[in-house]
């Protein structure tokens, strides 16, 4: 009987080191992500609970006292290893400013952010390609669009519509060419402001104008934005102060109606 207890005893040991396993497991890797698309989106935080992560990141940033989360050697093995789609939380199209460092504004790591940079924090087809891959792949559920104080691409294109231009090297103007509406739409809305005062509200455009562009030209992302799956956040980062200045979110609902009603929009989701 004795030996009948004992052999109970160890069974029982081992069931429960098993399931200790399988929580532990849980618990820091999460379940297994699923399909694009499907009925379950992410395991991951909801949009509202990554959007107050990312400010709280910003706060700690710019108030000195940033914690240099998941920067470890521990996290870059993992790295090597695991799915990215288990643990970014998402998806910021910035400027490709130096002064702009975007893991570091939002104080994440490795794994935390899935970032596409280009001057102007532009949306055209290749920065819409990323974004939809950051989305409905690495199956992030936020999008932040993110612009910036004194940027130089808007700065620039504000000077040449205002007629101070300079020449540029062959392959700038087909890049920056998404933000002239922006700048032709700030200085219509705002007409007694000229010359460089008007680049603030160029760049608060700028963000709106990238909104536009990529729900006019992904159906893929204004189905996700529809069904509660992503949440699409504008935003401006100061230079000289390191915060983040969060743009309306009913701005956003108002240009997606605003796309969805026109009869420009892109509507295959799908590559053939």
């Amino acid at each position: 009987m004795a030996n009948n207890r004992s052999a109970l005893a160890n069974v029982l040991l081992v069931l429960v080191t098993l399931v200790g396993v399988f929580l532990v497991g849980f618990l820091i890797f999460g379940k297994p992500a699923p399909a694009p698309f499907g009925s379950e989106f992410s395991a991951k935080a909801t949009p509202n609970e990554i959007l107050q992560m990312l400010k709280a990141g910003n706060e700690r940033f710019s108030s000195g006292k940033s914690a240099h989360l998941h920067s470890d050697p521990a996290r870059i093995g993992l790295a090597g290893k695991s799915d990215q789609g288990n643990y970014a939380y998402a998806t910021v199209l910035s400027c490709s400013d130096s002064r702009v460092p975007v893991e570091l504004i939002f104080d994440a790591g490795i794994m935390d952010l899935f970032v596409v940079r280009v001057a102007g924090n532009v949306c055209d087809t290749d920065e819409i390609g990323s974004i939809e891959y950051g989305l409905a792949h690495v199956k992030t559920p936020v999008l932040v669009i993110l612009g910036h104080t004194r940027c130089g691409a808007v700065t620039a294109v504000s000077q040449a519509v205002g007629g101070h231009g300079h020449k540029l090297e062959r392959n700038i103007p087909p890049l920056v060419d998404n933000i002239i509406p922006a700048v032709k739409r700030a200085m219509d809305r705002h007409k007694d402001v000229h010359g460089e005062a008007i680049v603030p509200f160029a760049i608060e455009e700028n963000v709106w104008q990238g909104v536009e562009d990529l729900f006019m030209k992904s159906p893929a992302v204004r189905s996700l934005v529809k069904t509660g799956r992503v949440q699409v956040v504008g935003a401006i980062y100061d230079l000289g102060t390191g915060k983040v200045d969060w743009l309306p979110l009913t701005k956003i609902g108002e240009t997606l109606q605003r796309v969805e009603a026109s009869t420009d929009k892109e509507t295959e989701p799908f590559a053939e």
